[in-house]
């Protein structure tokens, strides 16, 4: 299904295709919670160079077969560990997504995780629930991506599901 996927830290030299993938309309409207204006680079280089200095934060690119193909994370909301993910889009359907939350999980400590997806994006749903990943609960919010209000489902992976075979 997919070839190998394998995860590294973010480097400089990643930028350019994070920024590029955030580029794609359909991503960005699929993604819903992005940024405000994706082809602000000013703003991208701001968040990346704050994400990156918060040691907190986990962030990985996802690389198969040598290439880079979109990146993964971990990151605090409050007392809680949540998860976001972006491929290519010229990468999707191909199980990147899944293979990479896969290893992500792998390097947290133990305890419930949690991610967040537009109700309406099944693709992301998908790869949730193929992680282990249940809904525990509903919310909205304003998605700059898609200009407007949108509902979206609380997931969680409960602590302990890693070793109960869910990554």
């Amino acid at each position: 299904m997919t070839s190998e996927v394998r995860l590294r830290p973010v480097r400089d030299d990643d930028l350019p295709a994070f920024f590029a993938h955030e580029q794609d309309p359909q991503a960005a409207w699929m993604a819903a919670f992005g940024p405000a204006d994706p082809s602000d680079r000013a703003a991208f280089d701001a968040h990346w160079a704050r994400i990156r200095a918060d040691e907190r934060v986990v962030n990985r690119a996802v690389v198969v077969d040598g290439e880079l193909v979109g990146r993964v994370a971990a990151f605090p909301v409050g007392e809680r560990t949540e998860v976001s993910y972006w491929i290519d889009p010229a990468r999707w359907g191909r199980g990147h997504a899944t293979a990479a939350l896969r290893a992500l999980l792998r390097e947290l400590p133990p305890g419930p995780v949690h991610a967040r997806a537009a109700k309406d994006n099944a693709a992301s749903l998908a790869v949730l629930r193929k992680c282990g990943f249940v809904v525990v609960g509903e919310d909205s919010g304003y998605a700059a991506g898609r200009g407007a209000e949108v509902e979206e489902y609380v997931l969680e992976l409960p602590a302990g599901a890693a070793d109960q075979g869910a990554h």
